[in-house]
């Protein structure tokens, strides 16, 4: 039987009261915003945990005081405290060179990992201890010690705190958020309102959202942060703002956090007064150079630059006939060893002829063993842009003299924005579990080609008070942090982490919520792009389906340019009798895609043009199977509302409502996509809808007119 509602008893007595603020999964009468995150540290129940950490004495730190130590100590206080009313009592932080006697052997499992890595363990005397060989690791490991009681998975039957011996290591040494702000405040691609950056008020004014903002990314192990658009304004790069930008590095570096810049390539003659950006003229080399110096003397941690060049109208070193490794190398010689150029690959040429998805392996592969050691390329998880579901990108594994970082969008610009509830962590772990057939002999995935490089994702924060919009797209910051940590977390795992620190730890709601999470992004793809259908969304603002536009200026910003839906069949020819896209991938990869009959149905129409009568494993024709997947999308999103209501004892009502209505959205633009797509493709195969399924609520031209210029991140 589902518990009661607890607000309005807890209101009853002071007992009550009591009893909903120290038992697990029972909301406290207050109702919550979000701001806190998933670092709400509310009162757990753990009275054994409680009296050992007392007994053990006030908290210690072995080893020279830092400002990171200092930010770990606080926080182990500030959770603690709110959690067990400890204040941070019992637990050691140690460095693992100041461990002496029998302790040294603590920190032997640390020798020679990588920057960041901790052990929680107890010591011979019985004190809790976080090891770590650098300041960072401290820091980290006291997020995880709090992790851990936060969400209930250390103390349980019966389990003492002080039982704990667990190490954890990054695998990936760059781990960014990308802001895609400008410095007039809006966001592009921003679902959850303004740019959190005030530029205007800085440095004299720095927001102490920002502390909490750094404080969240630090939790997950996020160790970089790009403040700025890739479609770069030159005005990041001037005096007036490196004064703003020292004051923020300042505020992040205790954090464990280095600033970085999106670079726009035209500097030199936008605000250098130069009459060419040539990456190969000396001058414009000296002025980058110079560039570099005085960023440097204002932040000597400075990370480096991400450069957006020659795509989407952006300049670059094309522009002078040179290439992506002549611009990035000049770049990276003017950081020198003190920073790193971080250069996307998202580009693509207008051609009809060509295939959109083929671009940038045609470009950047050729390029492999040519870009300096302090450049790293940055590759979209997927061929085409961030669709609900892509093949992985083939560059991965393909460019092995390369240094390789991945970029996802954690905005969700074509998952239904910040409303939709999607959870993108078997998204990424789609993409970072992929073989990608270059493993001479052995499984060499994408999360292995990223070891010398890290992840990238794009930010969904912005000024909502609680930072996201949705309060499950929370989530998905967080799911980005944890597998930039470790891509070899499970998904699940993940959704569950988040699930218990943000909501309630009780078995009961976490069970609920953990597979509603997990069935969510599958939805998504189902009653917006299933069967590998990609694009298919409106012009410009990305909102709503709209799989007839035809018009557009460029052949690939039209969505028919990518369903090629005809009277024949429907789906993109990727294979050699069409645009041989297939063959960019390793041959062993691209054996699984090759043959329609064989192949995993969910990049069907990504890789074939497949006729309508053709029977899918299902039984059904491809048209009968593409409208049962819209139906099933729909009825997935109907499900999981009815989940989330059965869950609401578990919730503060205002963080539940507003899920609650999220969802009623959701449901209702989930059937307007169902049946705006099966209004279209029905039109253009003439085919009548399968018997028993229901038809669209109003005929094609109905959802052909509809428009939405206000449509939030529109640029």
């Amino acid at each position: 039987m589902a518990a009661p509602r607890r607000g309005w008893l807890c209101a009853q007595s002071w007992l009550l009261l009591v009893i909903c603020a120290i038992v697990p999964g029972v909301p406290s009468v207050r109702a919550e915003d979000g701001y806190a995150l998933w670092l709400r540290y509310a009162p757990v129940s753990a009275a054994a945990a409680r009296e050992t950490l007392s007994r053990l004495g006030p908290p210690e730190l072995l080893g020279a005081s830092s400002s990171v130590t200092d930010m770990a100590q606080a926080e182990l206080a500030r959770g603690l405290s709110a959690m067990l009313g400890v204040s941070g009592k019992g637990v050691v932080l140690a460095r693992a060179d100041r461990l002496a006697g029998s302790d040294i052997a603590l920190a032997a499992p640390l020798a020679g990992l990588p920057e960041g890595a901790y052990r929680i363990v107890t010591r011979r005397d019985g004190r809790l201890t976080v090891i770590a060989r650098d300041d960072s690791g401290l820091l980290y490991g006291s997020f995880a010690l709090l992790r851990g009681i936060a969400g209930g998975d250390w103390l349980t039957e019966g389990r003492r705190l002080t039982e704990i011996d667990m190490m954890s290591v990054p695998i990936l040494p760059l781990r960014m958020i990308d802001h895609w702000d400008n410095p007039d405040g809006f966001v592009e691609r921003g679902y959850a309102g303004r740019s959190i950056f005030d530029w205007w008020l800085l440095p004299d004014h720095l927001d102490p959202r920002l502390i909490d903002y750094a404080r969240a990314n630090a939790s997950i192990g996020i160790n970089a942060v790009v403040v700025n658009n890739v479609n770069a304004s030159p005005l990041m790069l001037t005096p007036r703002y490196l004064v703003k930008l020292a004051r923020l590095a300042d505020a992040w570096r205790p954090f464990g956090i280095r600033l970085f810049l999106s670079a726009r390539f035209s500097a030199p003659r936008d605000i250098g007064g130069l009459a060419t950006a040539d990456p190969l003229d000396p001058a414009v080399r000296r002025w980058w150079k110079d560039k570099a110096d005085e960023i440097y003397a204002a932040i000597p941690d400075f990370g480096g630059f991400l450069v957006k060049a020659n795509s989407e109208g952006q300049p670059g070193p094309q522009d002078y006939g040179r290439t992506h490794a002549d611009g990035a190398n000049m770049l990276a010689q003017a950081l020198g060893k003190r920073g790193t150029v971080i250069w996307r690959a998202f580009v693509y040429a207008s051609s009809a002829e060509t295939d959109r998805v083929k671009l940038a392996y045609d470009e950047f592969k050729p390029l492999d063993g040519k870009f300096a050691p302090n450049v790293l390329l940055q590759v979209k998880n997927g061929p085409l842009d961030f669709q609900p579901r892509e093949p992985f990108h083939p560059l991965f594994g393909a460019m092995p003299k390369t240094r390789m970082m991945l970029e996802a969008q954690i905005t969700k610009e074509y998952l239904g924005f910040a409303t939709h509830l999607a959870f993108l962590g078997p998204l990424w772990k789609e993409v970072l579990d992929a073989d990608t057939g270059h493993g001479k002999g052995a499984r060499l995935t994408v999360a292995e080609t990223l070891a010398k490089g890290g992840m990238a994702g794009v930010a969904n924060i912005g000024a909502d008070r609680n930072w996201t919009g949705g309060h499950f797209d929370q989530a998905n910051w967080y799911a980005f942090g944890r597998l930039a940590w470790n891509p070899a977390l499970p998904s699940h795992r993940i959704a569950r982490e988040w699930a218990a620190q943000t909501f309630s730890p009780n078995p009961a709601f976490l069970g609920p919520v953990t597979a509603m999470m997990e069935e969510s992004r599958q939805a998504v793809v189902d009653y917006m792009t299933p069967l590998g259908l990609a694009h298919q969304m409106g012009t410009g603002h990305h909102y709503g389906p709209a799989p007839w536009v035809s018009d557009l200026a460029r052949p690939e910003w039209n969505p028919v340019y990518y369903n090629r839906a005809d009277a024949s069949g429907v789906g993109f020819e990727r294979t050699a009798k069409g645009s041989d896209a297939l063959a960019q991938y390793a041959p062993t990869v691209a054996a699984q895609w090759a043959d329609p009959a064989t192949m995993d149905e969910a990049y069907l129409l990504w890789f074939h043009h497949v006729p309508w009568g053709y029977r899918t494993r299902s039984g059904r024709t491809l048209w009968a199977e593409l409208v049962a997947r819209y139906d099933r999308g729909a009825a997935a999103v109907d499900r999981i509302s009815v989940q989330w209501t059965a869950l609401a004892p578990y919730v503060d009502s205002e963080r539940f409502g507003a899920v609650a209505d999220f969802l009623r959205i959701q449901q209702r633009e989930a059937r307007w996509w169902r049946d705006a797509s099966i209004a279209y493709f029905g039109s253009v195969c003439g085919c009548a809808l399968p018997p028993g399924v229901r038809p669209p609520a109003h005929p094609l031209d109905w959802y052909r007119a509809l428009r939405f210029p206000d449509a939030p991140g529109n640029p």
